[in-house]
Formats: structure tokens, C-alpha cells, sequence
């Protein structure tokens, strides 16, 4: 793979060091283009591009999200974010024989805010001792009868670590619980079968592995599990018969698409497709290797220099998510960012994400601004 020739497909790093991926990848020259495509449409044809070309970008989008998710497109839908993605498929749900959902302290809010705000449900919390990984067991303790829901993270935002959701789908299975997985850290990045994994429900998004920005999220669904679910919120582009614009007659669609609610952005929509197929290109299998190396050696690197790396020890256990614990992450990353090194914090950590477009000639200089912005104190 010639990597530094993808390199040169993100012009960013032609003037900044970028290691921030996991909050927003940087911006290509396809998803560019992919913009100015969607412009000239819509200024050429107006509303009939509706018709002629943007329900079938849609159609094409959620075809390559199964691609990367070995899922069938019928499962895919599309959301503007994370947040009402998991909104249909919670509205869905009777928390009356089973109002308990099992959450992890360590997971993005995102996912515990859809069900803080449900009456009747009760969140339990299954804790992480090293504030690094949550070991799979306590989800299995912590799921019983009473369990409707039990939702994780496939990458912790926090450390990095990666869960293992087929664990996480049997957990749930067994007590015949839904499994969902916020996949957000992880698509692009992680290879996942969802089939294989035997979840349920898995959302994710663009704006970080999957390259294509913001303002677009998607929802897996198994097969099976879809005609049982019948959201409690509802837009025009989950009416199966849409088109015929009659507000006394709602039918759900048979696929995911049941799950959607209102108009696309399909500036988004094309954004997201041009970064996907950078993705399907270079295949994710690839780029889990790559990124392997690179954390691997950024790792090692840090510990050479005796920071305190805050990630898993083993590399299957661990994302393209660096985390190196530090007392004032905020002015950490403000004083990197003034070198032209792009990172991020979270807690009381700084977050440093290389992807397949890094170098170790980047790692170095990450470390060496790490080690200036500590001499200084």
C-alpha cells in the first residue's frame, strides 16, 4: 500500500501535524469534490435532482455502510446523528416488565442520556476499576429478566480499548435483552461483522473513521429483529409509501429505513459516501494494520519517554486512540496546537489518534512537543 500517496489525498498535512481522527478526521480532496458535486446538482436541477440523482445517492450510501459493517443494505438507515438514530430505536421499546438498562461508565454520555430522560427506566452501572476497559463479565452479571436494553461502546472514547461485542450480543441474548453498540470510535478502523458479532442494534457516524464529516450518523438493525420494533417517532422517510403524501396513511417500512424521520442533508449524504469509499478502497482490514503500527510505535515511543499512557496493554486490545493522563490536558493541547500538532483531551487525558495516513515521523513529533510542553513546567 503506498500510504504516503493517501497521505497526499489530505491537504492538512501539508501545514499541521494531525493525530485527532478520533474527534474529526481531516477534510479530503474527494469529499471536496464530493461537495462541489452536490452544489452543481442542486444548482443545476433544482428539486429534480431529488428525483434523478439524490435517492439514489441515498440508496448507494446505505449500501456501502454495509459493505463496511458485513451487514445487508435493507438493515442500514440514516440519521443525522448518533443521538436520534438511538432515539427511534429507544422509542420502540416497552419498559414495563423490563425497565433496565445496563450502561457502562465509561461510554460516550450520548448513550446514557437516551435513556436518563425515559420514565420508569432504570440505568444500571457496571463500573471500570482502571478507567481504561470494562471487562465483559460485569455486563454478563449485571443483565437479568428485568434487562430490556444492554448498550456499549465497541471502542472506548476514553482509553481507547476495544469491547468484545459478540460477548456483549450473547450477554444480552440470554436474557433476551436488546444488544446495542455505539460503534462511533470504532467503523472504519475496527474490522466488524455485525452477523457474526450477533448484535442487535449498532450505531456509528461519519465525521471520524469513515471520514465523510458531520452532520451524518447510521443505524444497523438486524433482519430478524426489525418488524417487531415499531418506533414511536416518525418522519415522512419512514413511511413505506412516502411518496403518496397522504397524512392519514402511516405504514412502516420492512427494512431500517422504518427507523428514519425527515428530509437528508444530502450535502452530507455525499460527504460521507466519498469518505466510505476511501475506506472500501483501501479496505479496512488494511487499515487496521496500519493503524496497529502506528499506535504500537507511538506507544512505545511515550513510554520511552516516560509518559503515563493511560491505553491497553496489548495491541488486539487497543484502537487508534492514545491516551497519555496529564494534570492540565487543556493547556496541553493548546500549547501543541500552537506547534502545529492537532490533538485533543478528554478528562484528565490527552487523546492522540493516528490513522493510516500518520507517519512515525508524526508519532516523533508528538512525543517531542509532549516532552517540550512538560520541560516548561
Amino acid at each position: 500500500m503506498d500510504w504516503p500517496a493517501w497521505r497526499d489525498e489530505f491537504p492538512t498535512f501539508r501545514r499541521k501535524t494531525y493525530l485527532n481522527t478520533c474527534s474529526l478526521a481531516p477534510l479530503s480532496n474527494r469529499v471536496r469534490a464530493a461537495q462541489e458535486r452536490f452544489l452543481d446538482e442542486w444548482e443545476d436541477l433544482g428539486a429534480a435532482a431529488w428525483y434523478e440523482m439524490w435517492m439514489d445517492a441515498l440508496d448507494a450510501l446505505r449500501r456501502k455502510v454495509a459493505r463496511v459493517l458485513h451487514a445487508a443494505p435493507e438493515e442500514i438507515a440514516v440519521a443525522p446523528s448518533v443521538s436520534v438514530a438511538l432515539s427511534a430505536v429507544a422509542s420502540s421499546l416497552d419498559y414495563g416488565s423490563r425497565p433496565r438498562v445496563v450502561l457502562s461508565e465509561m461510554d460516550f454520555p450520548t448513550l446514557a442520556y437516551q435513556w436518563a430522560v425515559k420514565p420508569g427506566v432504570d440505568q444500571v452501572w457496571v463500573s471500570s476499576e482502571d478507567r481504561v476497559s470494562v471487562p465483559p463479565e460485569r455486563f454478563e452479571a449485571a443483565a437479568d429478566r428485568l434487562t430490556s436494553v444492554l448498550a456499549t461502546s465497541h471502542v472506548y472514547y476514553t482509553s481507547g480499548a476495544i469491547q468484545d461485542i459478540a460477548r456483549i450480543g450473547r450477554a444480552a441474548r440470554r436474557v433476551g435483552a436488546l444488544s446495542v453498540i455505539d460503534a462511533y470510535q470504532a467503523t472504519g478502523q475496527v474490522p466488524t461483522d455485525v452477523h457474526e458479532a450477533g448484535i442487535d442494534v449498532l450505531v456509528t457516524g461519519g465525521l471520524k473513521w469513515l471520514l465523510g464529516g458531520t452532520g451524518i450518523a447510521f443505524l444497523y438493525v438486524r433482519r430478524g429483529l426489525i418488524p417487531s420494533l415499531r418506533p414511536t417517532i416518525a418522519g415522512w422517510f419512514g413511511n413505506a409509501r412516502m411518496f403518496s403524501f397522504d397524512p392519514k396513511a402511516f405504514a412502516f417500512h420492512d427494512s431500517a429505513r422504518r427507523f428514519e424521520l425527515g428530509t437528508t442533508a444530502n450535502a452530507a449524504v455525499y460527504a460521507a459516501s466519498a469518505g466510505l469509499d476511501i475506506v472500501l478502497e483501501i479496505g479496512v482490514e488494511r487499515i487496521r494494520d496500519r493503524t496497529t503500527e502506528l499506535v504500537t510505535d507511538l506507544v512505545d515511543r511515550l513510554e520511552e519517554a516516560r509518559f503515563d499512557v493511560r491505553t491497553p496493554r496489548e495491541p488486539g486490545q487497543r484502537a487508534g486512540i492514545v491516551m497519555v493522563a496529564a494534570k492540565e490536558p487543556a493547556k496541553v493541547v493548546e500549547f501543541l496546537g500552537k506547534r502545529g500538532t492537532i490533538v485533543d483531551y478528554r478528562h484528565d487525558r490527552v487523546r492522540i489518534s493516528p490513522y493510516f495516513y500518520n507517519t512515525p515521523e508524526d508519532n516523533a513529533f508528538v512525543v517531542e512537543a509532549l516532552e517540550a510542553e512538560r520541560s516548561r513546567r
